[in-house]
């Protein structure tokens, strides 16, 4: 869902572009970088399709061959919106046999084009709250696997060296006491920019453009994904980045520890909305098998425990052991901003379509 890196950054005048391609890729966002589309045929590998931000520790991914008698080969498709269009771009043909990563702000797109597959998992406990409504698969399954909830973030230290109050509300975003400090990715080309559009749907309902009007004449900036609105252009980002305030995730906080061990971030909690990553089995996949095999491993004990310091996600299982800083700075919303799934597949391109007409003034 999430740490997928856009090679350019892009403002807001490049969302009518984007959104062009979009529409000419029919699909909700744009495809990401050709991968090897060769046919995944095997019966000694199983293939994974997945977003760019994918890492398991190398020991795990062993663990699986070994246990299974599989290689595991892993291909990215760019962030979960891109991933999501490739797969129903390739779903004749697929390249994979297991797909990791579309969230819950796509999946309708890939059930209702028939990309995935039943699949018989056994869910660890607790992570049937994750999954998706009754009837939303129609035969198919997607098999919730993480989550996180996707919040404007906040450079405390920033706003405490020159002595201003920081924002801790999407009306204060519009403020002109935070004017040009904001960054965010865009909705038409990152998954954690639709989620916050989304985020802002629920929150203002119909007045969702007029928000986003204000925001755009306060000087907010859009960039093409995650990484080069928080690592390029967010101050507390790791680079020399001059915008105290980001769209990025509740887990964030727990990766900017100062050396007194306090973090130098905190998310508004006010703001965020929930994505949960699925993985899949693929229809058509080579190897069904083994596709069940790795979507079943993805759930293992060891596998949701490394989830934390991987992905920055939070594990499905129940009772999973988090990093220490987690508990104190990973901090979930208790009431999260959320739209039915059932509106998002109804009106996600029109929104998305209204989004890029808005930002592109």
């Amino acid at each position: 869902m999430r740490r997928s890196r856009a090679p350019i950054t892009t403002t807001a005048r490049t969302g009518a572009t984007a959104l062009a391609l979009l529409l000419a890729a029919s699909g909700c966002s744009l495809v990401g970088g050709d991968d090897d589309s060769s046919s995944s045929a095997s019966a000694d590998r199983v293939v994974l399709v997945t977003h760019d931000s994918f890492v398991l520790p190398e020991e795990l991914e062993k663990k699986f061959e070994v246990e299974s008698g599989l290689d595991l080969v892993v291909r990215s498709s760019g962030d979960a919106g891109s991933l999501t269009n490739k797969l129903v771009l390739t779903k004749d043909d697929p390249t994979g046999d297991v797909a990791f990563g579309v969230d819950n702000t796509f999946a309708s797109r890939a059930l209702d084009e028939g990309v995935f597959a039943p699949v018989d998992v056994t869910l660890p406990a607790g992570a049937e709250k994750f999954a998706l409504p009754a009837g939303t698969t129609d035969g198919a399954d997607l098999v919730p696997i993480d989550n996180g909830n996707v919040c404007v973030n906040v450079d405390t230290t920033w706003f405490a060296d020159k002595g201003l109050t920081p924002p801790t509300s999407l009306d204060d975003l519009v403020d002109p006491a935070y004017r040009d400090l904001m960054v965010t990715p865009g909705a038409t080309t990152s998954s954690p920019g639709l989620a916050f559009l989304l985020a802002t749907i629920a929150k203002y309902g119909d007045g969702w453009q007029d928000w986003w009007t204000k925001l755009m004449a306060n000087g907010a900036e859009i960039t093409a994904g995650w990484s080069d609105a928080y690592e390029v252009d967010f101050t507390q980002g790791g680079g020399d980045g001059d915008r105290p305030i980001v769209v990025s995730y509740d887990s964030s906080p727990a990766f900017t520890i100062a050396d007194d061990g306090t973090s130098t971030t905190t998310a508004l909690l006010d703001t965020c909305f929930t994505q949960v990553e699925y993985a899949g089995v693929l229809a058509g996949a080579s190897n069904t098998r083994g596709a069940q095999e790795l979507v079943q491993f993805l759930l293992a004990p060891e596998v949701q425990a490394a989830l934390p310091e991987s992905m920055y996600v939070f594990p499905v299982a129940q009772g999973t052991p988090l990093p220490a800083d987690w508990a104190s700075y990973a901090v979930q919303p208790t009431a999260p901003l959320s739209v039915p799934a059932a509106d998002i597949t109804a009106h996600r391109e029109d929104w998305l379509r209204e989004w890029s007409d808005v930002t592109s003034r």
